[in-house]
């Protein structure tokens, strides 16, 4: 769960959708419906701009507000092709669209469909519909997809016309975070003092990133002062921020006056705030203040999610607190209302690295048994412990098991890496060529292995010791 951590610390490039959300009066019940219509449709050219029509065909009246919000929510599910079908559905008919609209637009095309047509559509647009807000959202795409040159020269171009903010600061910094050049930050920051750009949380939060990258934790604490005089508050985000570069960068004592800071703050946004607090202690071993941040969690929401419960195990598994992960894996299988693998699998993977295998087994067979899917790290961990037993035949069994499973899980690499190098070791030792042809053949199955690559390459990478290159592809 580390990005739940690492998440502080790069204070978002998505600030940008501050500048394009757009709140509406609309009636929750108009919109629900809505939403929900649009969203049974395909994600086909005419699919959305179909179901819209047929919409109003029923008699239902539909006005710019209505399409705003049924894009904020499309958006909010990742729907993008949907809100851009939309748009353009809006965009031909009596609704006009204003600014805000077409910054939406052009963020929406970027994820979607790549910064070219986001880039064209921009172009395409009356100067007078150039304004800040466009210009800031073709910024972006710029910068999220680390378009340095283009960026900068649009950036160039805005301050010439005046079109400087915040958020656009903003996003030039983090394009310079994320390209490894740190050191620019600080002379944006300068210049937006020099503009009188008052700069928010969000540059004050980069700012800090940025001299952690640079180790200069001096500055990084006089950013936190510069912001009091400011006036500008740090709040629950700045200080877990704060406490993630201390634990980062080893400065425990730092990190734990900060945690015991946040521990005691009122009015947390929500619990994710509490599930890095968790995180962060596990980071520095700090079992007490895992437990204080759960009671802390567990006072704002009562009813723990399967997501809270996952975040809680993976800390005490990580300190090795057996009898408080046994404890609270039972409490949540005892009051869950979706039964997860994740958690199953941490407790699995508690069992497995005491050779418990007995009690591995049974709860395997119980997740099982509840008709739920073991996945991918399920069958990763089966198979790292049978190939650290030296039992090649079970470990393969899985492998293999795990490979049936690839592309039905996104975003799961499997197998992990340290895997893959278990293997590489036990053959370099053992000489087993069965068990290499097998694990060869599999590995060529799921994509990981070159296909050109022969068994007799992999076996002279093997005696040469330099199997990774090959195999870990």
């Amino acid at each position: 769960m580390a990005n739940l951590a690492k998440r502080l610390i790069m204070s978002r490039l998505t600030a940008a959708s501050r500048c394009y959300s757009t709140v509406t009066a609309l009636n929750k019940g108009k919109e629900e419906s809505l939403f929900r219509w649009l969203s049974s449709f395909g994600g086909s050219s005419a699919g959305v701009a179909d179901a819209a029509n047929q919409w109003v065909k029923q008699g239902n009246s539909v006005n710019r507000l209505d399409v705003i919000s049924c894009v904020t929510q499309l958006r909010k599910f990742r729907k993008y092709q949907h809100a851009i079908q939309l748009y353009e559905w809006m965009e031909k008919g009596n609704n006009k669209m204003n600014n805000a609209d077409r910054a939406i637009h052009i963020d929406l095309l970027g994820k979607a469909e790549g910064v070219a047509l986001a880039e064209k559509y921009f172009n395409s647009l009356e100067e007078s519909a150039k304004t800040t807000k466009t210009y800031g959202a073709l910024l972006s795409c710029y910068c999220k997809e680390k378009m340095f040159e283009k960026a900068v020269q649009l950036f160039e171009e805005m301050k010439e016309l005046s079109f400087t903010s915040p958020l656009n600061y903003n996003n030039m910094m983090s394009l310079y975070l994320s390209i490894g050049q740190p050191e620019k930050v600080p002379l944006l920051a300068k210049e937006m003092e020099e503009l009188n750009i008052a700069a928010d949380r969000y540059n004050y939060n980069q700012l800090m990133n940025a001299y952690a990258a640079l180790k200069d934790y001096d500055a990084l604490e006089g950013v936190l002062e510069s912001m009091k005089t400011k006036k500008v508050m740090p709040g629950w985000f700045t200080y877990g921020n704060l406490a993630t570069i201390y634990v980062n960068a080893g400065l425990t004592d730092k990190a734990h006056a900060v945690l015991r800071k946040l521990n005691k703050k009122k009015n947390v946004p929500d619990c994710e705030a509490y599930h890095s607090l968790i995180t962060l202690y596990g980071r520095i071993s700090y079992l007490p203040g895992v437990y204080r941040a759960w009671k802390s969690l567990k006072l704002n929401f009562p009813k723990p999610t399967n997501t809270s419960y996952l975040i809680m195990l993976l800390a005490l598994l990580k300190l090795d607190d057996v009898n408080g992960l046994e404890k609270y894996f039972t409490k949540w299988v005892s009051s869950c209302s979706t039964y997860d693998v994740r958690l199953a699998n941490v407790m699995l993977e508690s069992y497995l690295n005491r050779n418990m295998i007995k009690e591995a087994n049974d709860l395997h067979e119980n997740v099982v048994s509840r008709g739920v899917e073991p996945n991918l790290k399920t069958m990763d961990l089966f198979t790292n412990f049978y190939l650290k037993k030296r039992q090649m035949d079970l470990a393969l069994k899985f492998f293999e098991m795990g490979a049936s499973k690839v592309g039905s899980e996104k975003g799961i690499w499997f197998p992990s890496d340290e895997t893959v190098s278990m293997f590489l070791k036990f053959f370099d030792e053992e000489k087993d060529e069965d068990s290499v042809e097998k694990f060869c053949k599999i590995m060529r199955k799921i994509g990981r292995l070159d296909s050109n690559g022969d068994i007799s390459r992999l076996r002279t990478c093997i005696a040469a010791g330099k199997v990774e290159d090959e195999s870990a592809k």
